[in-house]
């Protein structure tokens, strides 16, 4: 029996699909033209649970010292993020980062590069005061920096800025030295998505260490030169 050309344009040869090794199914639904747009959460409800998950932390040395959660500051929506250490007393006692004699000296060393502070997003490695100001332990920054990537992933930036050797350490580890990779644009990769990382010195150290501002300086530059490559809005 010869067939329609209608029913002949209809088959598809097996042979010829399993040729190229790939999987087909077929379905006699329509298909469907429309491209809708996947719903995304809203950021503020994503940072509240991320706080939530923090404010739940348990046996952490940090957070029974402390007088409060530090969590983060400025423009959520911004593209340009800050990771610092973490709270000292003035941040403690306020609940908000870099306000201490280190946060003055960040909103000079930004304010010389055009870029005002409510325009940024601003959080730490850890979000509860170390007792005395100590730098935290290994085990302690890696503890916090699964909050600190969920944090980065919801902020979403297209540039971030890490302050200091614990920011580093957090997300690069510890086999490596600020002082040989800040200055130098690196990839970080999280959740598939690789963001733009400056690496730079921490305002505290820079206070201590007043000579090592002018490599501080020549980072800022770079990442003012950054912004206006990418034409980024702030």
């Amino acid at each position: 029996m010869t067939l329609s050309n209608k029913n002949q344009n209809d088959i598809i040869s097996s042979d010829i699909i399993n040729s190229y090794d790939i999987e087909y199914v077929f379905n006699d639904k329509p298909i469907s033209r429309i491209i809708t747009k996947p719903t995304v959460e809203n950021k503020s409800k994503l940072l509240e649970n991320l706080k939530e998950k923090i404010i739940n932390i348990e046996n952490c040395e940090f957070k029974n010292n402390a007088t409060q959660m530090v969590f983060g500051d400025g423009n959520t929506d911004s593209p340009i993020m800050i990771v610092g250490e973490g709270p000292g007393q003035k941040e403690d006692e306020l609940g908000k980062p870099f306000v201490g004699d280190a946060g003055q000296l960040l909103n000079k060393m930004f304010n010389a590069i055009n870029l005002k502070r409510e325009k940024i997003y601003i959080t730490n490695v850890v979000n509860y005061r170390p007792p005395n100001n100590r730098k935290p332990e290994p085990a302690e920054i890696n503890r916090y920096s699964e909050f600190l990537r969920e944090h980065i992933s919801i902020i979403n930036p297209k540039i971030l800025i890490l302050m200091g050797s614990t920011a580093m350490e957090a997300l690069f580890g510890s086999k490596i030295k600020i002082s040989k990779e800040r200055g130098n644009w690196k990839d970080l990769i999280i959740n598939n998505k690789t963001y733009l990382t400056m690496i730079t010195f921490h305002p505290a150290y820079l206070l201590r260490q007043a000579d090592q501002k002018k490599y501080s300086w020549a980072d800022l530059k770079e990442i003012r030169k950054k912004i206006d490559e990418l034409n980024l809005k702030l």
